[in-house]
C-alpha cells in the first residue's frame, strides 16, 4: 500500500469563465457611446433570497452608495442588487433606477405588512470617465440603471458575461490604455465556485514597462489567455518600443482634446463572489483580501485618485464544509480549524480571480477614438496587428 497521497482535483475555471458562475447571480450590462457619450453601467442581481453583501474601499477618492449598510455591526443582513457605474459621483443615481426595479417586486428590505412596502438596499460605486466621450454631462442616471438590472433579470442564471467596452466598462481607460468589464471564476477542489468582475479603469498600469508583458497574466488557468498567457514569450523589443510610442503619442493627443488634464482620476470597481456560505464578517475578509489580486495586476494601485472598491458577495448555495451540521456555538477547537482553512481557500482565489479578470478586461478591450480622447487597446499595441494596423 503506497504511502503516496492520492492527487485531489486540480482548480478549473466555470462553464462560462465568468461571475455568473456562482449559482444565483445575475449580470447585465447598458451603456451609451453616441453624441459623446462614454459611458455605463453594470449590474449584479442576487437571487430571490437575496446574498450576504460586504465591501472594502483602498482607493484614496471613491464614489459610493450605500456602503455602511454592509458593515457587518449593521442591520442589514442581505442584499438584492450591486451597481457598478461611471459618471463619477453623479453615475450614483443608476442605483435609484435599479431600487425601483426591486421596489415594483417587493424585494428590499420589508419595513411594513404591504408586498411593496420595502426599501431596496442597493450598494453602490463610481468610476471616473466623465468626458470621455467628449460630452462632459454625458453621465448614467435612473434610467441607465434600469436597463442594466432589466438586462440582468433577462438573462437569467449561468449566462456568459460580455466583457470589454460594456457596461460600467464603457468608458474604462488604466494608464492611458482602454480599460473595461473582465470576469472570471474557478471552481475549487472543494466544489465551492469563486468568481469576479471588475471595472478597469486605473490611474496605474497593467503592463511591465520592461517587457509589455500584462502583470496579471501568470495567474491564468490553463489556456485562458491564450497568446498572452504565463508560458506565453514576451513581446518582441521592437513591438514593445512600437507600442510605447504609441502609447505616449495617445497620451498626448488625449490631453489635447480634453480642456482639462482628467485622465488620471480613475477608480477600479470590483465584485467578488462565491457559492459558499459565508458570514458576514467572512465577506468582509473577501473584500480585503480581493484587493491583492488589483495590486498583482495594476501597478501602482490604491491612489488618492483612485476610488478603487471591492464587493463581496455570497449566495450561501453549498456549505462552507463538507458537514453542514457542524458550527454554531458548540464548535470544538478542530472544527473551527476546519472552517478557518476553507475560508481561507476562498480567499486566496477571490485574489486569483479578480487578478485574472483584470487581464480578460484589458484582452477584450478594443481602441476607442472620441472627441474626448484616443484610448488604445492593449491586442492594438501588442497583439498580432502591432504593426500599427488596428486589430479591428
Amino acid at each position: 500500500m503506497s504511502g503516496t497521497p492520492t492527487p485531489g482535483p486540480e482548480p478549473r475555471t466555470g462553464p462560462h469563465n465568468a461571475l455568473t458562475d456562482v449559482a444565483g447571480l445575475r449580470v447585465g450590462h447598458a451603456e451609451r457611446t453616441e453624441d459623446g457619450w462614454l459611458t455605463g453601467v453594470t449590474a449584479v442581481l442576487a437571487p430571490e433570497d437575496g446574498m450576504v453583501a460586504a465591501v472594502d474601499v483602498r482607493g484614496g477618492g471613491p464614489g459610493t452608495r450605500e456602503t455602511d449598510a454592509l458593515d457587518p455591526r449593521n442591520l442589514v443582513a442581505r442584499i438584492d442588487a450591486v451597481v457598478l457605474t461611471g459618471g463619477s459621483a453623479f453615475g450614483l443615481d443608476a442605483a435609484s433606477g435599479a431600487a425601483a426595479w426591486l421596489e415594483e417586486r417587493g424585494r428590499g428590505f420589508r419595513v411594513g405588512a404591504g408586498p411593496n412596502q420595502v426599501v431596496p438596499v442597493v450598494p453602490a460605486a463610481a468610476l471616473f470617465d466623465l468626458g470621455r466621450g467628449g460630452r462632459w454631462s454625458a453621465r448614467p442616471g435612473a434610467a441607465l440603471g434600469r436597463e442594466a438590472i432589466e438586462e440582468a433579470a433577462r438573462g437569467g442564471e449561468g449566462r456568459p458575461v460580455r466583457e470589454g467596452c460594456t457596461g460600467a466598462g464603457t468608458g474604462a481607460v488604466s494608464g492611458g490604455m482602454k480599460g473595461g468589464i473582465g470576469t472570471a471564476s474557478v471552481v475549487l477542489p472543494s466544489g465551492a465556485t469563486v468568481a469576479a468582475l471588475v471595472a478597469v479603469n486605473a490611474s496605474g498600469s497593467l503592463v511591465d514597462p520592461a517587457t509589455g508583458a500584462l502583470y496579471g497574466a501568470w495567474t491564468a488557468l490553463g489556456d485562458e489567455f491564450r497568446t498572452h498567457g504565463p508560458h506565453a514569450p514576451l513581446p518582441d523589443p521592437a513591438v514593445h518600443a512600437r507600442a510605447r510610442e504609441r502609447l505616449a503619442a495617445a497620451l498626448e493627443e488625449s490631453r489635447r482634446r480634453q480642456a482639462d488634464d482628467v485622465r488620471r482620476l480613475n477608480t477600479t470597481l470590483v465584485v467578488v463572489a462565491t457559492d459558499a456560505v459565508l458570514t458576514r464578517a467572512q465577506a468582509q475578509k473577501l473584500a480585503g483580501t480581493a484587493h491583492d489580486g488589483l495590486a498583482r495586476a495594476i501597478r501602482p494601485v490604491h491612489l488618492l485618485t483612485d476610488g478603487d472598491t471591492v464587493f463581496a458577495l455570497s449566495t450561501g448555495r453549498r456549505p462552507l464544509t463538507g458537514d453542514d451540521e457542524a458550527g454554531g456555538a458548540d464548535r470544538t477547537g478542530w472544527e473551527v480549524h476546519i472552517e478557518a482553512a476553507a475560508v481561507d481557500e476562498i480567499l486566496a482565489a477571490g485574489a486569483d480571480a479578480v487578478c485574472r479578470a483584470v487581464v480578460h478586461a484589458a484582452l477584450a478591450a478594443r481602441t476607442t477614438d472620441t472627441p474626448g480622447g484616443l484610448f488604445p487597446s492593449y491586442r492594438d499595441l501588442y497583439g498580432p496587428s502591432a504593426d500599427g494596423t488596428p486589430a479591428g
